[in-house]
């Protein structure tokens, strides 16, 4: 299986996706957006993961490949391409298909419990998934549910946690890929972030559960698995 994944700052990579893949013996390419890489085609890859950023998806003047990418994401959909949106990722995916995205009441930043809701029964990608788990979360945006889409997942901060939309395309706005050091980056370059509100755990705190990383990197490869039994047949 070919891995494709869009990079919007260097801090915020695969980490534990990219461990995923090379155990399974999967190729991985990447665009560096910061670098201002070309996309490549879309025939060139299987599976396209969008990952996280501190940008706003509206803010194109500033980023300007962020209007590339948007149609890069919309080919890659109508392709019928896998694709995974994390974070970042996620509220550009639902807004090329239609959601919006906007600030949350909240900023969700450190370990907070996720869950399920009803219609994720219905999923065969998150049916095997704990019905509620601990995730790591970093945004202060949200997405609606765009048309056509299913509502997966929900925490006490956020209502729109997760979606799928037929199947091959997912928007986590929590992160399961996330290593310690991964973390650490994100800290390093973002921690003027951290100030007081209701759903923003300090520094030491969130480092302080690193018991939870086990968790997460269990239910990320519950959930690629998965995926890619379902779809493995289309994977080359």
């Amino acid at each position: 299986m070919r891995l494709h994944s869009l990079q919007h700052v260097p801090f915020e990579d695969l980490a534990h996706i990219e461990m995923w893949a090379q155990d399974k013996s999967h190729s991985i390419s990447r665009t560096l957006l910061f670098n201002n890489d070309p996309f490549p085609q879309v025939s060139e890859f299987d599976w396209l993961i969008i990952l996280g950023g501190p940008m706003n998806i509206y803010e194109e003047k500033e980023y300007p490949w962020l209007k590339r990418e948007k149609k890069f994401i919309a080919e890659a959909i109508a392709q019928q391409k896998v694709v995974l949106g994390i974070c970042l990722g996620a509220q550009l995916v639902a807004d090329v298909l239609g959601g919006k995205v906007s600030k949350n009441p909240y900023k969700e930043i450190g370990w907070y419990p996720v869950r399920l809701t009803p219609e994720a029964k219905n999923s065969a990608i998150f049916r095997p998934l704990p019905a509620q788990f601990i995730a790591f979360h970093w945004h202060g945006d949200t997405f609606s549910i765009p048309p056509g889409g299913i509502r997966i997942a929900e925490s006490e901060g956020c209502p729109n946690q997760a979606f799928e939309y037929k199947g091959r395309v997912i928007g986590l706005q929590f992160h399961l890929e996330s290593s310690l050091e991964s973390i650490q980056r994100l800290i390093q370059n973002c921690g003027d972030e951290l100030g007081d509100g209701k759903y923003i755990q300090r520094a030491e705190e969130m480092l302080g559960q690193q018991g939870n990383l086990r968790g997460i990197k269990r239910i990320m490869t519950l959930l690629l698995d998965h995926w890619e039994k379902k779809f493995g047949e289309n994977f080359s």
